[in-house]
C-alpha cells in the first residue's frame, strides 16, 4: 500500500523532469521574443537615415558617375573626330573611284585597239615600207604606242592601289567608330545607374534634410582679385552661371557638367577647349598652386575626373554635381591635383 502511494508520487515527478527541458526552451524563446519587442519598441518606426551617411554615399555615387561622364565626354570627342575622318576618307575614296573609272576607260580603249589590230597594222607598215624615213617614222610610232600603253597600264594599277588603300582606311575607321559607340553606350549606362542610385538615397531623406544636403553654396563675400583680357571674360561668364543646373554631358546655356562649364567659359573668351577634364589638363601650361590666377583651370581626383575655375582668394567656381549645380566653393573642397592656364 505504501509502495503504491510512493509510486503515485514518483510518476508525476518523472513526467515533470522529462518536460523540464521543453519548458526551459519555451521560456527562453519567450524571453528572446520579448527582448526583441523591447528593442523594437525603443527604435522609431520609420527612423530617418543619418544625413552625413547619406551625404557620403551620394557624394561617392556622384563622383563615380562623373568619372563615367568624363570618360563619356572624352569618347564623344573621339567619336566626333572619327566620324569626321570617315567623312573625309569617304569623299577621298569617291574621288579616287572616279579616277579609277577614268583610267579604266583608257585601258579598255587600248585593249579594243589592240584587239582590232591597230598595233599589228602599224607593225606591218614598218616591215613593208621601202622608204627608210617612213620605216623609221613607223618604228618610232610603234615604240611610242607600246610606251603609251605601258604607261596607261602602270597608271591604272597605281590608281587602283590607291583606291584600295582608301577603302581599307574607311573600313578600319568604321571599326574604330563601332568600338567607340559601344564605349559611349557603356559609360552612359554607368552614368544613369549611378545617378539613379544617388537619387534613391536622396529620396530616403525627409524634405528638410534633403534641402540641407542640397544647399551649401558659398555665401560669404566673393574675392575681389583683378583679372583682365581673356581670363576676365572667362571668369565673368562662369560666375554668371552660378545657380544653374548640373547635367551630365551639358555645356550650356541652361545646364553644365564640370568640363562643359569651363569649356563654355573659355569659349566665350575665344579659346577652344575639349569637353573633357582629362583632356583640358593638357590644354595649356601647368602652373603651381602658389601662382594661381583668376581664370586658371584647377583639376581634382586621380585619375583626373573634375575641373573648376579659380576665381581668386582660394575659391573656385565649378559645376559640382546634380544636387548643388554650379556653385562657388573652396579650392581644396576636393582632392586637388594641379592647374593649367589656357589661352
Amino acid at each position: 500500500m505504501q509502495d503504491d502511494r510512493l509510486h503515485g508520487i514518483a510518476e508525476p515527478i518523472k513526467t515533470m523532469n522529462r518536460r523540464r527541458p521543453l519548458i526551459g526552451l519555451l521560456v527562453a524563446v519567450l524571453v528572446a521574443a520579448l527582448g526583441g519587442l523591447a528593442v523594437q519598441a525603443t527604435m522609431p518606426a520609420n527612423a530617418a537615415p543619418d544625413i552625413e551617411t547619406v551625404k557620403k554615399k551620394v557624394d561617392r555615387l556622384y563622383h563615380e558617375a562623373e568619372i563615367a561622364s568624363e570618360r563619356y565626354n572624352t569618347v564623344n570627342e573621339q567619336l566626333k573626330k572619327s566620324r569626321a575622318a570617315i567623312a573625309s576618307l569617304s569623299a577621298d575614296s569617291t574621288r579616287q573611284q572616279n579616277a579609277v573609272e577614268t583610267m579604266r576607260g583608257q585601258v579598255a580603249s587600248l585593249v579594243v585597239q589592240q584587239y582590232q589590230g591597230q598595233a599589228l597594222s602599224t607593225a606591218s607598215q614598218v616591215v613593208l615600207s621601202d622608204d627608210p624615213q617612213t620605216f623609221l617614222d613607223n618604228l618610232t610610232a610603234i615604240s611610242a604606242y607600246d610606251s603609251q600603253r605601258g604607261q596607261v597600264m602602270n597608271d591604272y594599277t597605281l590608281q587602283l592601289a590607291r583606291l584600295e588603300l582608301r577603302k581599307a582606311a574607311v573600313k578600319a575607321e568604321s571599326k574604330q567608330l563601332a568600338v567607340l559607340e559601344k564605349k559611349l553606350a557603356k559609360d552612359k549606362a554607368t552614368i544613369d545607374d549611378k545617378a539613379a542610385e544617388a537619387k534613391s538615397e536622396l529620396d530616403k531623406l525627409e524634405a528638410a534634410q534633403r534641402a540641407k544636403l542640397m544647399s551649401g553654396s558659398f555665401s560669404g563675400p566673393l574675392p575681389n582679385v583683378p583679372a583682365s583680357g581673356r581670363a576676365k571674360a572667362a571668369v565673368d561668364y562662369a560666375m554668371a552661371q552660378v545657380g544653374k543646373a548640373y547635367v551630365w554631358g551639358a555645356a550650356g546655356p541652361s545646364a553644365f557638367d564640370c568640363s562643359g562649364l569651363t569649356m563654355a567659359a573659355w569659349g566665350r573668351a575665344g579659346v577652344g577647349l575639349p569637353h573633357s577634364s582629362s583632356a583640358q589638363y593638357s590644354s595649356g601650361p601647368h602652373v603651381a598652386e602658389s601662382d594661381l590666377q583668376p581664370g586658371d583651370l584647377v583639376f581634382y581626383y586621380s585619375p583626373i575626373s573634375h575641373v573648376g575655375m579659380y576665381i581668386g582668394g582660394g575659391m573656385i567656381v565649378n559645376a559640382e554635381n546634380p544636387s548643388v549645380g554650379v556653385k562657388v566653393t573652396s579650392l581644396h573642397a576636393m582632392p586637388y591635383v594641379g592647374a593649367v592656364r589656357p589661352g
